[in-house]
């Protein structure tokens, strides 16, 4: 868009309270025009606090801070939001005998436990299977599911509030036709109280009576390998955050953490988007991260293992040959090994400026061929 306006010479908009990395990094440098938006049009902005839940131990989840604020809304007749980015049971269900973890048969990934439905399903390819009555490696009986995801925290709250109405709102939850726009409905005509929520929730939504977000275990993007999980996770948040106190009421936002004294964290509670972008600039500058680098990511996937690597191999060996002067790393598995039955590889090539990759790209791409390889390359790589 950006690039088709200026050849248009017409002006561009970004909006947005959690721009990219790149965007403001522009915006400090003035190739953008910054303008700002300090205040909400209609209501304040909600307080957000951190729950630190170090000493929570393996109960529902829900701490005891989250439980009561819940309680207290419920009684003053406002609406909640619990927001889990994790749709199932549980993750995964796990042998404690021996340490079997159910695994997707098509991927490296694991299964996760729908309970409801008795499956088991993969989450990545759409594989599921019947949930396991005994271990398969060692015969133990005695399987657990481990860890929460959306269902479970559904259950959990209808226990502790057994006079609250519930509803999840996941993918699962709204598969059907029109299940969503029932849902929306049911909470804007005030027929819920609580909503147990993924992503699906965290932006585009105006409920008037929801005053108060309880987020759980966010702390598990912060341990993602992706340089830009940091990035995601506060956009993430901010977005969350922003669903309560729309229209008058004070809002409240709980954030459950187990790393409470995390930079990501404190510029959260201030809300300070500013801080933390300038923060993780300064970081990314020191690693040579974009935006003060250029990526460029050659995929590939095949049915043997051994194709890819052979054909990244080459592809390195040529990249190296073709532009000395471009950092070209080591063929390496992707994030997800395998994904539908197909194994999957990446080649990262890197440099400070872009017409180095822009020449290596005119010569390189032409002589990449592989009839056993589907590939791809993918500029300035969003996802790792």
């Amino acid at each position: 868009a950006i690039f088709r306006a200026r050849e248009k010479g017409i002006p561009v908009v970004l909006g947005s309270a959690t721009p990219s990395m790149e965007s403001w990094r522009h915006a400090s440098t003035a190739r953008y025009v910054l303008l700002r938006l300090p205040q909400r049009p209609r209501s304040a902005a909600p307080v957000i606090r951190l729950v630190d839940c170090r000493d929570l131990g393996q109960g529902d989840g829900i701490s005891p801070v989250l439980g009561g604020a819940l309680a207290r809304t419920l009684e003053r007749g406002e609406q909640s939001l619990v927001f889990l980015n994790r749709r199932g049971y549980a993750p995964t269900l796990f042998c404690h005998a021996c340490g079997w973890v159910a695994p997707c048969s098509r991927c490296s990934a694991r299964l996760t436990v729908h309970l409801s439905a008795g499956r088991l399903r993969c989450h990545y390819c759409g594989h599921e299977e019947a949930i396991a009555r005994h271990c398969p490696s060692c015969g133990n009986q005695d399987l657990l599911p481990v860890g929460a995801g959306t269902q479970r925290l559904e259950a959990a709250l209808a226990v502790r509030l057994p006079g609250a109405r519930i509803a999840r709102v996941d993918r699962d939850s709204t598969r059907q036709k029109d299940a969503f726009n029932r849902l929306r409905d049911d909470v804007e005509e005030n027929r819920l109280d609580i909503l147990v929520g993924t992503q699906m929730l965290a932006k585009g939504h105006d409920f008037p009576r929801l005053t108060l977000v309880g987020v759980v275990d966010a702390d598990a993007a912060l341990l993602a390998a992706d340089f830009r999980a940091e990035e995601r996770l506060f956009a993430l948040l901010l977005q969350v955050s922003g669903r309560a106190g729309r229209a008058g009421l004070a809002g409240e936002v709980l954030v459950q953490t187990r790393m409470p004294d995390h930079p990501l964290y404190a510029a959260l509670v201030k809300q300070d988007y500013a801080a933390f972008a300038e923060q993780q600039l300064a970081v990314r500058e020191r690693m040579s991260f974009p935006p003060f680098s250029h990526q460029v990511l050659l995929r590939a996937e095949a049915g043997d293992q051994s194709a890819v690597f052979e054909f990244l191999d080459s592809a390195a060996a040529l990249a190296q040959q073709l532009a000395p002067g471009v950092s070209v790393y080591d063929p390496v598995p992707a994030w997800m090994a395998k994904l539908a039955g197909k194994w999957r590889g990446q080649l990262l090539v890197q440099s400070a400026e872009r017409a180095p990759l822009h020449r290596l790209l005119r010569s390189w791409i032409p002589q990449l061929q592989s009839r056993r390889v589907r590939w791809s390359v993918d500029v300035d790589p969003l996802d790792s």
